[in-house]
């Protein structure tokens, strides 16, 4: 791969088991079935917009890091409703797991304080992408891939090193992207505006919500110092 795949977000197909295909794949009259992970609406509006042009793809919502429950169904529900306003055809499934928090207390424990993009991180990546490439491989998709790498704060190379060893465990292509590349984030951005997406502002772990939650008291602290008046509370 070539400096200039690399800054356009392209990437080549690796040899051996499970190698990754890519998103430039030539369309077939019948495109490839792909299980495409997703962690909320606004991510999954860009990627779905790019990846459906070479593929044909449902969504599957499994995300047990996000608490508590009620901020899960949220965001499954306005995935649900993104979907259904996009591809007001129907041919995009959206498949919700069930809400098992207790397998990402599991890996998150002993880790509570590890940084963000740190080891519970990664840890997060590989849960949700093994339960997608298992549910893929059991019913009969082509390919799987996961949303969370259009996110500027997710680890691109993680994902697709994790993905790339699932592909090779369960017997399923993993298209391997980096879709914040090329505008991806701001896409998902404009699209979220178009379709009044609720986009939150953490990634619905608690560790996530704690941090952004001491930076919004440490701005309002050095507002104070500066002689600024707080915000009032909503």
């Amino acid at each position: 791969m070539n400096s200039e795949d690399e800054k356009n977000g392209r990437t080549g197909k690796p040899e051996g088991a499970g190698a990754a295909e890519t998103l430039t794949a030539a369309e077939t009259e019948k495109k490839p079935k792909m299980l495409l992970h997703c962690c909320c609406a606004p991510c999954s509006s860009a990627t779905l917009e790019r990846v459906q042009e070479a593929y044909d793809p449902d969504i599957y919502y499994y995300n047990p890091n996000i608490e508590p429950e009620a901020e899960f169904r949220k965001r499954a529900g306005e995935e649900e409703r993104f979907v259904r306003a996009f591809r007001p055809d129907g041919g995009v499934k959206v498949l919700v797991a069930e809400y098992d928090h207790e397998a990402f207390e599991e890996i998150a424990r002993g880790r509570e304080d590890a940084p963000e993009r740190g080891e519970r991180c990664y840890l997060c990546y590989a849960l949700r992408l093994r339960k997608t490439a298992a549910y893929a491989a059991a019913h009969g998709y082509d390919c799987f891939t996961t949303s969370l790498s259009i996110s500027p704060y997710k680890v691109a190379r993680w994902i697709n090193e994790i993905g790339e060893q699932l592909a090779a465990e369960y017997g399923i292509d993993f298209v391997h992207s980096d879709f914040k590349k090329q505008n991806g984030y701001a896409r998902s951005i404009e699209l979220s505006k178009k379709y009044g997406l609720y986009r939150q502002d953490w990634c619905g772990c608690v560790y996530s919500k704690r941090k952004r939650e001491r930076k919004i008291a440490e701005r309002e602290a050095e507002k104070v110092g500066q002689g600024k008046p707080e915000k009032p509370a909503e």
